[in-house]
This record gives C-alpha cells, sequence and structure tokens, in this order.
C-alpha cells in the first residue's frame, strides 16, 4: 500500500543520518541515527509531552503563551539525553542557510528536539552528536525512506524492532493535507500478544494481514512476557492548514490518541512520548458559516481544529505501523515479520 509522506505536505523536508554497523550488537558497535523535519519560513508549531522520561530541548518554547511563533527545524534522535546535542548541528546549518530569528549580530535558529531511549542497542558511548544533526539537516529532501534509517535505526516497539515510519493524507474537501513521521520505540507492544496483530482492526485490512497461525501467536506471546526496556516514542505532525500555536497545541493533544491507539501500553512512566505538530500557513480555510459555524464564544478554529486532529491522529497512526513493518533486525532484536511471518501469507483453508 502506498502511505504517503510528511513531505507531501509542500514545503516540509526530511533528512535522516546514521551509523548502523553490520555486526552490531547489545552493548556494542553503532547502532543509532538522526531524524529532522525541516520547515519552510513563517511555520508554527507547537508540543504535546507524555509519559515519565521525556528527553527533549526547546519545547518550553512551544508553548502558546510564550513569544516566539515560528519554528525552523525539529529534530528526532536517538541517543537519549546525549543525543540532543544533534541539535547543535542542525543549527549551525540553518544558521549558515541564514535561518532563525534575525537578531542584530546575527540569527537564532529556533530547533525543538526529542529523543529515544536506544543507547543499549549497540555501544552506550556511540550515539547522535552535532555532526549527525548537520548531516541530516544537509540531507533534507522531499523522499523519505522508512524502517532502519535516522532516528529509527536503534528503536524497539517493546520486544520487537521499531522503525522510522511516515503517512499522510490529504482532505480535499477543504484543500489540506496532513503528513506524520515517527520514530516507534515504545515501551508497549505493537500487536496484541493474544492474536499477532495490530490493535486497531482497520489497520489489519489496509495493511492486508492476516491472522498468523497459532505457534507464532505462542512464540510472540511468550517473548512478550520479557521485561520491555525504557523507551520512549516520539513524532511530527505537519499540516499545510493555516493555524495558530494554540491551535497546534490541541491538534498535538489529539495526536496522541495515535500512540494509545497502536501500542499498549501508551505514555508509562518509562516512556517520553512526545508529538509536535507544525503548521506552514500555505492554506488559508474560511471559518465554517452556518449550521457548522461554532459558537461566537468559542475560537473561529474550532472547526477547523477538530477536522485536522481527527486526520492527524489517523495518519500517525498509521505512520506507525509502517515504521514497524518497514523494520529489519539489528542487534539480534527481532522484527515484526521475523515473529509473525504468517500474519503475510493467505493460508489455505
Amino acid at each position: 500500500m502506498t502511505a504517503g509522506s510528511i513531505t507531501d505536505v509542500s514545503g516540509i523536508l526530511v533528512g535522516n543520518h546514521h551509523r548502523l554497523d553490520a555486526d552490531a550488537t547489545l552493548g556494542a558497535g553503532w547502532a543509532c541515527g538522526t531524524t529532522v523535519v525541516l520547515t519552510p519560513p513563517g511555520t508554527t508549531g507547537a508540543v504535546d509531552v507524555r509519559g515519565g522520561a521525556p528527553g527533549s530541548r526547546e519545547t518550553d518554547l512551544l508553548d502558546p503563551a510564550n513569544s516566539v511563533r515560528y519554528v525552523d527545524a525539529v529534530v528526532l534522535t536517538g541517543g537519549s539525553a546525549y543525543g540532543l546535542a544533534a541539535a547543535d548541528g542542525v543549527m549551525q546549518w540553518l544558521e549558515q542557510h541564514d535561518r532563525g530569528v534575525a537578531m542584530d549580530g546575527g540569527v537564532v535558529p529556533i530547533v525543538p528536539a526529542a529523543v529515544i531511549f536506544d543507547l543499549p542497542v549497540g555501544g552506550w558511548q556511540c550515539r547522535p552528536n552535532a555532526e549527525f544533526g548537520f548531516a541530516a539537516a544537509d540531507a533534507a529532501g522531499v523522499d523519505v525512506p522508512v524502517g532502519n534509517v535516522g532516528a529509527g535505526v536503534g528503536a524497539r516497539a517493546g520486544v520487537l524492532k521499531g522503525g522510522l515510519g511516515t503517512a499522510s493524507i490529504r482532505l480535499d474537501d477543504i484543500g489540506v493535507t496532513v503528513g506524520a513521521i515517527v520514530a516507534v520505540n515504545s515501551a508497549g507492544n505493537v500487536a496484541d500478544p493474544r492474536t499477532g496483530l495490530p490493535w486497531q482492526a482497520d489497520q489489519i485490512s489496509e495493511f492486508g494481514l492476516v491472522p498468523p497461525p497459532a505457534d507464532e501467536i505462542a512464540a510472540f506471546a511468550r517473548r512478550d512476557e520479557e521485561l520491555s526496556p525504557l523507551n520512549t516514542t516520539i513524532a511530527v505532525v505537519a499540516t499545510d492548514a493555516a493555524l495558530s500555536k494554540a491551535a497546534c497545541k490541541r491538534v498535538a493533544i489529539a495526536a496522541q490518541d495515535a500512540l494509545a491507539r497502536t501500542m499498549r501500553p501508551s505514555h508509562t512512566p518509562l516512556d517520553g512520548d512526545s508529538v509536535f505538530v507544525l503548521s506552514t500557513g500555505a492554506v488559508e480555510v474560511a471559518p465554517a458559516a452556518g449550521s457548522g459555524a461554532s459558537p461566537a464564544a468559542m475560537s473561529p478554529e474550532t472547526t477547523l481544529m477538530t477536522i485536522i486532529s481527527s486526520a492527524a491522529t489517523d495518519c500517525l497512526a498509521r505512520a506507525v505501523l509502517v515504521g514497524v513493518l518497514a523494520a529489519e533486525s539489528v542487534a539480534g532484536i527481532p522484527t515484526y515479520r521475523d515473529m509473525l511471518p504468517g500474519a503475510f501469507t493467505e493460508r489455505e483453508g
């Protein structure tokens, strides 16, 4: 199936940089990376953070109550708190391209960032730095590979291999596009141990999956009894619909439902699940009129926020499964396809 990409939102670019040793293990070698989402000038943004263990940078700046309106890039990276250094490289790249808040002496790029905890995958000392961020920004374009790329290289989805996923939805009735990109690194599982299938029934048919054999389900369930590692899922949702920072915040809150739909449990004390929302502002959608209009006491963005929130949640949920199904084994961590190959094969009778 074709799920689309966050870069279907015009002006949004994505770049990745990673190092992955073929012989990486849990504890040795390189298996980590960085993903950068570059925005067109004038892009507003917000973030919603759930779970008890976030690692982030510049997220307070995105609060609608705070002063700066525009975002130049968002960094999703491995390396836990160490990986936040990748944002330094993105700032350097943006400065070289004269992007940022214009001040008397130069520019200050606005680069929020969030990390996943992937340090046990590969060597603890092998983690992204400023060079990763600069290289990812320099590689940014409209083509977005999925699976073991960028921030998805060291990601785990419960007891399975996680990865980088992306998707998009076109809302033709209002001329708006919504896209998402996610590093799936959840403490919770992305499949039901009782069935071996995704939690969302509609995704089973959407991705052409079928019930796997009983022995595969049993093997998956046994592995599911293992203690999941410390993890975090981080994502960016983008739209070309013009939204205020407050509206972006409301969409980010709603989009967190995508994680609750696709991974269980989610938003745990072991997670730091974070969803950024970006609005390029390219499409001005007139407030609904007549019977569809919001009450005068409410924000004129209420109807549009509701529409975009629903699309963002569906889009991010799809991106999660795209990333999981595209992942390949790293450091001996099995993939969904490794554990449940029968889910991809129609069986007789």
